[in-house]
């Protein structure tokens, strides 16, 4: 345990922003999970909607430093062979 005041706020600090990220990614997996669902049913409109929604919010945890850019490259590009697989 810390004895100094600005590291006690650090360790609260740290335990609120990582409550934020688990949260983040949580919804993140949701979404992708919705959009692997509706691919799967070979649902090409709903599946397309889910698509924009998933990518938007890979999108906004890179902007929050939660995904690497890379990562979030990486799962984008399968999302979207999995969503071009559905008319196939």
């Amino acid at each position: 345990m810390p004895n100094i005041k600005s590291a006690k706020k650090r360790v609260k600090v740290i335990e609120t922003k990582t409550l934020r990220n688990q949260m983040v990614k949580s919804a993140l997996r949701t979404y992708i999970k919705k959009f692997e669902a509706l691919a799967e049913n070979g649902n090409k409109a709903e599946a397309e909607a889910a698509f924009k929604i998933a990518v938007k919010k890979i999108d906004q945890a890179v902007a929050k430093g939660i995904v690497k850019k890379n990562t979030a490259s990486r799962k984008k590009s399968q999302l979207a062979l999995k969503l071009n697989k559905i008319g196939a």
